[in-house]
């Protein structure tokens, strides 16, 4: 009876890449309808602060600000679906 072993696989941490750079003290506002923009996809839907590179506190700005924009009508609630 052969016995057999597995090896687990290390992996190694990939290095984060950084989409889009805020400023420390910039402040996120949901009348700055361009800089919201960059943080939804084609779909409408928020990117992850995995994604994005943010921080957790800009990524809890950056959500709300785009929830107030979404209730006041600047941007989209969603996309059109699809056919």
């Amino acid at each position: 009876m052969v016995k057999k072993t597995f090896r687990k696989k290390i992996l190694k941490p990939r290095k984060r890449s950084v989409k889009y750079v805020i400023e420390k003290d910039l402040q996120i506002s949901y009348k700055d309808v361009d800089l919201i923009k960059k943080y939804l996809t084609d779909r409408g839907k928020i990117i992850s602060r995995r994604l994005s590179g943010v921080t957790a506190q800009q990524q809890r700005q950056i959500s709300n600000a785009i929830k107030r924009a979404r209730y006041l009508g600047l941007l989209p609630v969603g996309a059109a679906k699809r056919k």
